[in-house]
Formats: C-alpha cells, structure tokens, sequence
C-alpha cells in the first residue's frame, strides 16, 4: 500500500511543483505539459498488460520490478538538468507505476477472502483517496522549506527511501518462489510460461494512447483530436483479436466473458464515470485558490487536507462494512459527494458576495473526503468479487485503466468549461459551474449504482 500511495501521489504533487519547475529548469509551456501528460500516458497505456503478465508469470516479481523502475525514474527527475531529461524521467516512472497497480489488485484478490478482502480493498481505497488530496499538501511544503528554485526536485527525491524500503520488504515478505507464487490454476506446473498475447497487448496500448491523447494534450491544436477514431477503430481490433484468441483456443490477455459478469460491468463503468467527475474537483480547487484568491501553493493544499484524512478514514470504515451493506454503501457515499460539491458552491458563491471567507470549503470539502472512502475502496471489492482469479491482475487494470480514461477526460472536459465560463464571469461563476458539472457526472453515476443494486435484489 505504500508503494501504491508512492506511485498515486506522483499524479497530484506534480501539479502545484510545476511553477517551480519551469522557473528551475527554464521550461516553456508545452515542455510543463508533458511533465504531467507523459507520466499520465505512460501509466495508462499498459496497466492491462502488465495485470495480465502478473496474472501469468507471478505478481511478486513485477510488483518489485516496477518500485524498482519508479524509484529509479525518481532519482532521473530529481537530478535532471533541461525539460527534455525530466520528461523522459516522468515517463518511466509512469511504466514503473503502470507495473506496480494492477500488482497490488491482484494480489489482495489472490491472497484475501470474505471479508478480509473487503479490508484490505479498504487500505486500497484509502491509499487511491488520499493520495489526490495528500499531494498537492506535500508539494507545497516542500516548495516552501526547500525553495522555489530546487524544491521540485525534493517533490521526486522523497519516493527514493520509500521505494527501497518496499523492495526490502517485498524480498523478504512476498510468497516464494517471486517469480511463480501465482495459484490462480492449480493444474499448471509453475515452471509453464503461458501466453501473454503480445498482439492483444499492443494493440490495446496503442488504442489507450491513442484515446488519451487528445484529452491529455488538448492544447496542441486540433490535429490531435485526429488520433481519437484511430484509438476507436485500434480498440475494434483488440476486440476482434481477443474473441479470435478464444476462438483458436489461445489464451487472450482478456477473457471478454468477464465483461458477461454483471457486478464487473457495472462496478467497472461506475468508477470509470466517477472519476470523469470527482478527480476535477482538485484541479478547478488548485486554480481557484491559486489563480482566483492569490494563496500559495501550500494554502491550496492545506485546504483538501481534512478530507483527504477522512477520505482515508471511510475507506477504511467501508472496507469493513462492505460485506454488510453491499452496493448501498457506494450509493450513500455518491449522496455525500452531491451534498459536498453543492455545499462547496454556496460557499464559494457566498464568498464571491463578501459574506464568508472561503475557508468554509474546509468543510464542505470533507463530505467529498468522505464520498472518496465510501465509493472506491468497496466499489473494488463489489466489482472483482466474481471474476475469476486467473483474470484478477487484468481485470483490476481494466479498471484502472477506465479511470486514467476517465481522469483525463474529465479534467479536459470540465477545466475547459470552467475557463469558458471564467472569460466572462470571473474565477467564483468558473467554480461554480465546473462544480455544477461534476455534479452531473456524479448523479449519472448515481444512475448506475441504482441500477447494480436493482440487479443484485433481483437476483437475491
């Protein structure tokens, strides 16, 4: 789970570093942008394969692999010295994070059962939820004790301990042999390599990155709003390959029958359409505090502080009861998200008038804080409950890999409303309105869970 963490904040600290690191390394804008965009690509283009490569050939030995990756791409950016050095860096830590994430789902499928597995998804949860919230506070801290000139450098420096202590302990706490602990399928000899299906692999990488592109680099002119049919027609091809690699009898990298179990499908599309929403609300939070109020990069932070800690806290909380009260608990956690963005635009309207200060949103934040630990960590354990064990690491990076999707969409979707709306109405009516945004997202997710829970009644 630290690993996991290690790997997730990387995705949020970065953002409030990004000043720094263009006044350190003289960067223009496009150079700032693949500091985020080419983590973000790199991470999302082969979470599916590696699941499966881990579901194939022992989840241990590429869970070390990709710290060892990351921990090493750390120590590039820290010490790079132009814009093209870094985001080449960045890119290898996102494959090292690529490798690590499905890793972690597999193996908490793989090694828990009942209600242990709910709370261990609940640590899962807590990790993903407080890993948005935590960064941003990180970042700024360390820009502020170390400086504006080097302290991005500490915001990459600090995952080296880290990284070396989980290799250490994974080396002497993983199942052995590393290579072949998997026990998905007790009639294969450990020593069988089976197919890992590079075809499909690739395939479904290039479809991702072509998806993902126009969203993660929206700014570089229409032409790249080209590769979006490509990315359809590539992932058509997937999809026409893997029923053919069932159809021969090969091994596909993804059984689609998984996506015949309704509680994956639906679980699956929730949180996909959840975090199009939810991962928005750090982003438009950081430009209005800073852009809109003037506050610091720390102040930014510090302000997601109280919910990223309950974020943790109902996560674990959710773990626990998810046995209990089933696909109800992510629908009461969608509720507090409602009520939270709602609050949080009657604070930032009051304070446009001068009535309160905008410290209010402390508050109104932690009901999302909240909604991130009642949504995600049971939502994960709803979702994989029926899906085969030999598909638990591909099946977990098809999930995430809906969500960087669904990140990057979002945040492209939703910042380019709100800056629409801030031409001609200022930083509180852009607020407002990317909040009104993500509230709609939130209650077609809400459409969703309802629908899930109707199935499962049914059944029952």
């Amino acid at each position: 789970m630290v690993a996991l963490f290690m790997s997730l904040i990387d995705v949020s600290i970065v953002n409030v570093a990004l000043p720094s690191i263009q006044q350190g390394l003289d960067a223009s804008q496009s150079e700032l942008q693949w500091v985020l965009s080419g983590y973000a690509l790199a991470f999302g283009v082969g979470l599916v394969a590696a699941g499966r490569a881990g579901d194939i050939y022992g989840r241990g030995a590429l869970f070390i692999a990709g710290v060892a990756i990351f921990t090493a791409a750390s120590i590039a950016c820290g010490f790079a010295v132009d814009p093209a050095m870094l985001n080449i860096a960045r890119a290898f830590q996102g494959i090292g994070s690529g490798l690590i994430n499905p890793q972690a789902v597999g193996m908490i499928q793989q090694h828990f059962r009942g209600p242990e597995r709910g709370r261990a998804f609940g640590f899962f949860g807590a990790a993903v939820g407080a890993s948005v919230s935590v960064g941003p506070v990180l970042g700024g801290l360390l820009i502020n004790w170390l400086g504006v000139e080097n302290g991005w450098r500490w915001v990459f420096f600090v995952n080296i301990p880290v990284g070396i202590a989980a290799i250490a302990l994974a080396m002497r706490w993983f199942p052995k042999p590393l290579i072949n602990e998997q026990s998905e399928d007790p009639t294969q000899a450990p020593s069988v390599l089976r197919d890992l299906d590079p075809v499909g692999a690739v395939l479904l990488g290039l479809a991702v990155l072509a998806i993902l592109l126009p969203f993660v680099e929206a700014g570089a002119g229409a032409w790249v709003w080209a590769s979006l049919p490509i990315g359809l027609v590539l992932l058509a091809a997937w999809l026409w390959w893997e029923r053919r690699q069932k159809r021969l009898g090969h091994n596909p990298m993804v059984d689609l029958g998984i996506f015949r179990v309704p509680s994956f499908t639906n679980g699956a599309s929730l949180v996909s359409l959840y975090f199009v929403g939810i991962t928005s609300v750090w982003v438009l939070l950081a430009l209005y505090m800073q852009n809109g109020l003037g506050h610091s990069a720390l102040d930014a932070g510090l302000i997601g502080l109280p919910s990223a800690i309950l974020s943790g806290v109902a996560a674990l909380w959710g773990g626990r009861q998810v046995a209990r009260f089933g696909r109800r608990l992510v629908i009461a956690g969608l509720y507090f998200a409602l009520f939270g963005l709602a609050t949080s635009m009657l604070v930032v309207w009051l304070q446009s008038l001068g009535v309160v200060s905008e410290w209010w949103l402390l508050l109104s934040l932690s009901f999302i804080g909240i909604a991130q630990g009642m949504v995600i960590s049971p939502n994960q354990t709803l979702t994989l409950a029926d899906v085969p064990l030999t598909y638990a690491g591909s099946s977990g990076g098809i999930m995430q890999t809906g969500q960087r999707i669904g990140t990057s969409v979002g945040i492209a979707v939703i910042t380019a409303l709100s800056f629409w709306v801030l031409g001609s109405s200022g930083w509180s009516w852009a607020f407002i309105t990317g909040f009104a945004a993500i509230m709609v997202v939130v209650v077609l997710t809400l459409l969703i869970a309802y629908h899930d829970l109707g199935r499962r009644e049914h059944t029952a």
